[in-house]
């Protein structure tokens, strides 16, 4: 019999305490992002905690890709937000509520962590009134099939590695169908071009998984007094959980999206707040930023029917139409063609440059089951609203946008990096769960030698030493021609 009911402390606040409104409007959120291809098991996610106002829509991007997953335990991670506790505080209520309903605590989990450190400890009153756990659970209620459990964990503020022993607990105890999920905001009130440049280099550390470098780079910018920067991570020890389980475990990462309150239609840009949404999985990661990949798929019949330049003309459109369309009026447009060779599946990036300089660039190396065309169009989206490196593109911004497009041959594998031909091949370098991509052209636009080039690549994008592509044995290469178009 539930009795002991962890009641809402931030309905009303953070987001809508009425059923129906809150319903429609997480609906809402997650209507606006795309589902993305993501292979392998979902371990755990990354998400902001702030009112729904500011952060759900970069919570989306992860909840999205749950959505109709059937979970059995959802283990909910922050630092303690409105109490000051040494250890590690595991709620043991009965169950908490939301105005969707009530979500019944595992206990037995529960009581297997605390039995496990003597660090993790029961603690009720620590939850009760924090909310960065408790604005998970009306996306959890909407996104995953009725039936889970959760294990609610706070963080003190005592002991920095603290994290460990989390760490360990949980990866003794996660069954095979449970979920983490992390609750963290980024930067606190720095400006608007300060939080995106702090942001985007915090996430991309923690898709490389190194715990000393994010402690390095938060000691780093503490030094440098940036303007109202007060906290980089306000959930830091979930964050250094999850990375530890990422390299105990052999997930991959990738970032999904980032925005600040700067973005939304009620906050300003002199003093934000930044969220990021990031996902871990089991296998490779399906949808590609420019710095990832994954295996290659068998090689399609493309290089005997190159796109001509009217086929060409009807991709840069699509782009250019489509995100003018979303950035106006946050619309997806429909379109439709005859044309056989843009209904292929391949593989395309999306570039945009404003007055020469990189705007945004996202794709997908491996062709999913959508044409060419859609491909093309999906991903102008994603490249002028989610690339993590650059804030959403504006619309008085979009007639200074340049567009390009680079269709993709199937990857092969090569045993010698000698083999590849600067300005002809788009190179992948992969090694475990790490790996990055370069396409053709940026050997031309940087002007970089082979060797440089192929450095780049092992450091910049894949987070491997700069000398990994001569290491045979352990590091593979792909290489990838495209056939490179712009307006």
């Amino acid at each position: 019999m539930i009795e002991n009911i962890r009641k809402p402390a931030v309905a009303g606040q953070f987001y809508p305490a009425d059923a129906s409104d809150l319903k429609s409007k997480i609906l809402e959120y997650l209507d606006k992002v795309s589902k993305q291809e993501i292979e392998g098991e979902i371990k755990a996610i990354l998400v902001p905690h702030a009112g729904y106002d500011f952060s759900a829509p970069v919570s989306a991007y992860a909840y999205k890709q749950l959505e109709g997953k059937k979970i059995e335990n959802v283990i909910i991670i922050c630092n303690s937000h409105s109490s000051f506790f040494s250890d590690i505080a595991i709620d043991d209520s009965d169950a908490w509520e939301t105005p969707l309903g009530q979500v019944e605590v595992n206990r037995e989990l529960v009581k297997k962590l605390a039995d496990s450190n003597s660090e993790i400890v029961l603690n009720s009153i620590a939850h009760e009134s924090d909310h960065t756990l408790e604005v998970q659970l009306p996306f959890l209620q909407v996104a995953l099939k009725p039936g889970f459990k959760i294990v609610p964990i706070l963080f003190g503020n005592t002991k920095d590695d603290s994290y460990e022993n989390l760490a360990e607990a949980l990866k003794n105890n996660l069954g095979e169908n449970d979920l983490v999920v992390i609750s963290t905001d980024m930067s606190h009130y720095p400006n608007y071009e300060d939080a995106n440049l702090i942001d985007k280099k915090t996430l991309e550390i923690i898709n490389t998984g190194s715990v000393e470098d994010l402690e390095k780079n938060i000691r780093e910018i503490e030094q440098k007094n940036i303007s109202n920067e007060e906290i980089l991570l306000c959930g830091v020890d979930g964050a250094k959980t999850v990375m530890k389980l990422k390299g105990d475990l052999e997930w991959q990462s990738e970032v999904l999206g980032y925005k600040n309150s700067g973005d939304s239609l009620y906050g300003d840009k002199e003093s934000v707040v930044g969220y990021g949404a990031v996902v871990f999985v089991l296998q490779n990661v399906g949808h590609l930023s420019a710095g990832s990949s994954r295996q290659p798929a068998s090689r399609l019949p493309q290089d005997d029917k190159q796109l001509n330049q009217d086929q060409k003309n009807i991709l840069l459109n699509i782009a250019k139409d489509t995100v003018e369309s979303f950035v106006k009026t946050g619309k997806i447009p429909d379109f439709s063609t005859t044309d056989e060779r843009l209904n292929w599946k391949e593989g395309v990036f999306v570039t945009l440059h404003e007055n020469g300089n990189l705007r945004g660039c996202i794709g997908q190396i491996i062709p999913s089951k959508d044409p060419l065309w859609q491909v093309v169009r999906d991903m102008a989206i994603e490249a002028a609203t989610d690339d993590p490196r650059f804030s959403p593109v504006s619309e008085s911004e979009l007639g200074n946008l340049d567009y390009e497009i680079s269709v993709l041959s199937a990857p092969e594998k090569i045993d010698d990096w000698k083999k590849i031909e600067l300005g002809k091949h788009g190179v992948i370098v992969k090694k475990g769960y790490n790996s990055g991509v370069f396409l053709p052209q940026v050997a031309d636009e940087t002007g970089w030698n082979l060797e440089k080039f192929l450095s780049e690549l092992c450091f910049q994008k894949a987070g491997l030493p700069s000398d990994c592509y001569k290491n045979n044995k352990d590091v593979e290469l792909y290489i990838f021609s495209a056939q490179v178009f712009g307006d």
